[in-house]
């Protein structure tokens, strides 16, 4: 049985970066921002999910935001213009199923997809993607592979032709669900000196750039949950879990040269837990499938690499060495065609583990 949620979800805008200046609260859809401000450059999603576009009535580009602060949009979705109007996503629990078509009006080769899809092109062998049908879920699709570039918001209903609806031009190459998020929870303070002194920020979600709130951080304390932290904004660099602890010089702790730039707060998942890691990018070579921890792939498989892998199932951390050490990359379900192209050219990652509800 499926449910849908519209009770859940509150965004506040600001009229500067930095969440400055006047401010409008919506909980709910919002057609025309100009109403209530004049421009909106910064925002805070305190709970939900929301679509945002550059456009009055849902139109133009538009971009996904899940719980966080944003202090800059312009600079993380490469807008020119201001927020013009919003949409609140309904949080969906139940299967996902849509059926996409190589033509318009549902014609040419179709496809039916229940779960994320990093390449159309490559799984399918699709030469475009027109038009398609959503019977269960929400859903983005994106323009580029890997869920990257400009996206679009599908709710459930028939969708005879992307050119018609604005996206003239456009290729989509990706689909992924948009989930239940409410599984989430969690809280870090980050302070920026040693020993948890100096200034401090508090935060309960997902951060792209720490330097809107503190010029350096060295240290921080996981009061509940799980977060990854990154040495540069946008998770982007080097990456490190953390649980709930005190960690009074991370520096020492994980190696980083620099201060933590960005964090990530990681939903505790509840179920099974399943990947499939591959030998060779795109899925080649010799394939194994793992649903519990294993400390030394190489040992274990006689795999000589693993470039690639697709989780099924539960949230996991890929090491560089075996027994857990080294490097380490954080994992959400979808498909890693290649981790070279996600920045970890010349590293073979080793161990792997689950993410689970010890935290």
């Amino acid at each position: 049985m499926s449910t849908t949620d519209m009770s859940m979800g509150k965004i506040i805008f600001y009229e500067e970066r930095n969440f400055q200046g006047r401010s409008y609260e919506c909980m709910s859809d919002c057609s025309d921002m100009s109403s209530y401000l004049s421009r909106c450059h910064s925002c805070r999603v305190e709970s939900g999910c929301f679509m945002v576009y550059d456009r009055p009535n849902y139109m133009g580009n538009q971009f996904f935001l899940r719980r966080g602060e944003y202090a800059d949009y312009m600079s993380m979705m490469g807008w020119s213009g201001g927020i013009r109007s919003c949409r609140m996503v309904p949080m969906y629990r139940g299967q996902f199923r849509m059926r996409i078509y190589e033509r318009e009006n549902f014609g040419g080769q179709m496809y039916e997809l229940m779960d994320d899809c990093d390449n159309i092109m490559d799984r399918y062998r699709m030469s475009d993607c027109m038009s398609c049908h959503v019977m269960d879920g929400h859903w983005l699709m994106y323009e580029q592979p890997h869920y990257r570039g400009r996206m679009m918001y599908l709710r459930p209903g028939e969708y005879r032709s992307f050119r018609e609806m604005g996206m003239s031009g456009m290729r989509f190459m990706s689909m992924r669900r948009i989930m239940d998020m409410s599984n989430m929870h969690g809280k870090i303070i980050f302070y920026e000196d040693k020993n948890f002194q100096g200034r401090s920020y508090e935060t309960s979600s997902d951060c792209a750039d720490m330097s809107s709130y503190l010029s350096r951080c060295h240290s921080c304390r996981v009061e509940s949950g799980c977060f990854m932290v990154y040495d540069r904004p946008n998770f982007m660099g080097q990456q490190y879990f953390l649980r709930r602890g005190e960690y009074s010089d991370y520096q020492r702790l994980m190696g980083f040269g620099d201060c933590i730039r960005s964090c990530r707060m990681i939903p505790m998942h509840k179920g099974s837990y399943r990947i499939r890691i591959y030998e060779r990018e795109n899925y080649g070579g010799q394939m194994n499938e793992l649903m519990d921890d294993c400390d030394n792939i190489m040992d274990r498989y006689r795999m000589s690499d693993c470039m690639s892998c697709h989780v099924m199932d539960g949230h996991w951390l890929m090491y560089e060495q075996p027994h857990y050490r080294g490097r380490m990359m954080y994992l959400r379900p979808g498909e890693y065609r290649s981790f070279r192209e996600m920045g970890y050219d010349g590293t073979t990652f080793s161990s792997i583990r689950r993410i689970t509800d010890s935290c």
